[in-house]
Formats: C-alpha cells, structure tokens, sequence
C-alpha cells in the first residue's frame, strides 16, 4: 500500500532498526510508495515512509529490488556528484563509489551478495545511507 513521503529530519537521522522477516509487509508498502513516486523517485529507504528500519527499495528500468538489513562490502573509485531526494528539497554535494557489493536478506531470509556499479551502485549507497540515518 502506498504511503506518504516523510520530510521529518527528526525520523530520517534515526538509525534503523535491523529488519526481520515479520517486516515483509513494510517492505511491500515502501516498494508499492516507490512505484507510485517512480516518476521522480528510483529508491527510498523505509524511514522515508516514517519507519526506521533497515530496508531499501530500488526501482530503476524494470530491476526491482527490496534489500533486508543492506550492507555495503567493498567500493572502489569515489567520485563526487550531487543527488537530491524525494524526502529534501533541491539537491546536495554527496561522495559516491562507481563500483559496490552489497549484502542484503532477500524476503526468503536468504543472504544476498551484488555488485553494482553507475548509477545502480549511487542508489544504493543513498539507501544505505539512509539505513544510517544520513541524509545528503
């Protein structure tokens, strides 16, 4: 179910709580407010629906992903860039990496391992962040 965008500094700097398999239907819930904002949205994080915990959705072309408990492994090649977000106005200066790995349960409870690299890899370190209560 599609839910509204929090703008709230107060929730997005909370650190999320680690997500267990009970949080499906949050993971549902961000992906289906993902989709309904992909016009201008490719990724959120679930405390931009208000809920501190760690799960990212991402949405860019037809790859779909829902990430439990996302954890960075390896980056390489930092770059600078600006990025904006569903949940601030305008857009900031931001580090990204070029190339990740990222750990992740998927809605099984099976561990994940992904590289990604471009543009995919920038999403994820955004939600990531988020996960950590960073905000660009």
């Amino acid at each position: 179910m599609q839910q509204p965008i929090c703008k709230d500094q107060l929730i997005l700097r909370q650190p999320g709580r680690p997500a267990t398999l009970a949080d499906a239907p949050l993971a549902q819930n961000l992906m289906d407010t993902l989709i309904f904002n992909q016009d201008r949205c490719v990724g959120m994080a679930a405390n931009m629906i208000g809920q501190p915990v760690n799960i990212i959705a991402v949405k860019t072309g037809p790859l779909q992903l829902l990430m439990l408990n996302p954890i960075i492994t390896k980056q390489s090649q930092p770059y600078q860039t600006t990025e904006g977000c569903l949940s601030l106005l305008g857009e900031r200066p931001t580090k990204r990496f070029e190339q990740i790995t990222v750990q992740y349960q998927d809605l099984t409870g099976q561990t994940q391992t992904l590289p990604a690299t471009g543009f995919l890899a920038q999403i994820i370190q955004h939600e990531v962040d988020h996960c950590h209560g960073i905000i660009i």
